[in-house]
């Protein structure tokens, strides 16, 4: 990345808010997403696995606490966020590089992902709970991934989203932290940041695929099938 690229921390944005907000976005929610997803490859092995993996806790205070570890630095993180979403500013059209071009789409990502993810928290898990009274079925996830369009497409974008948003945040804490601390350090860690990005995608894609085949043997009305 560029020394020109992006923009410089504004001076009144104290670091320890920086690496705070950074500190939050990689613990514990990028740890949540990542076991998220791998929980729900069991998607590949059915409903049955899918439903012990992803929506089911041994108490209730195991899913309470699930529910705080995710929502308060969800919350903090998204404040702080916007607080740089508005007070930072991009400058491409001066500096036109590779640097500010991540600047840009991380920014953008981050809008479509806080919607994504308010959307996902509310319709997978706390309306589930809080109007229907249960978790949610496997049966709801994979008809609606396999014939609602939307639902389809909005899962793979905010998927992809999700994880560049995640892959290029580390890179981001990694220098807030100052574990990289020079331009060249931080172009050696690009090959991982673009690992990291290939692999979730991968891997969120992956549990796509499996809930739309799964939902082929659901009827779109919702009826169960024969």
């Amino acid at each position: 990345m560029s020394s020109q690229a992006a923009v410089a921390v504004p001076t009144k944005t104290p670091l320890l808010k920086s690496r705070l907000g950074s500190f939050l976005a990689v613990v514990p929610l990028s740890i949540w997403v990542i076991n998220h997803i791998w929980d729900n490859l069991s998607a590949f092995n059915g409903a049955a696995a899918w439903e012990a993996s992803v929506t089911s806790y041994s108490n209730p205070f195991a899913q309470a606490f699930t529910f705080i570890i995710v929502i308060l630095p969800l919350l903090i993180h998204t404040g702080w966020g916007l607080l740089r979403l508005f007070s930072f500013k991009p400058n491409n059209g001066r500096y036109n590089n590779y640097g500010n071009l991540k600047y840009i789409v991380q920014r953008l990502s981050a809008v479509g992902v806080l919607f994504f993810l308010g959307a996902h928290i509310w319709l997978a898990f706390l309306h589930p709970r809080l109007v229907e009274g249960h978790p949610e079925p496997f049966s709801d996830i994979a008809r609606e991934m396999h014939h609602h369009m939307p639902t389809l497409i909005v899962y793979l974008l905010g998927t992809l989203g999700t994880a560049y948003h995640l892959a290029n945040g580390l890179q981001g804490f990694a220098m807030y932290w100052g574990i990289l601390a020079s331009e060249r350090s931080m172009r050696r860690f690009e090959p991982v940041v673009i690992g990291l990005f290939l692999l979730l995608t991968a891997m969120s894609w992956a549990v796509i695929y499996a809930l739309y085949n799964a939902g082929a043997a659901f009827s779109p009305t919702g009826a169960s099938p024969p």
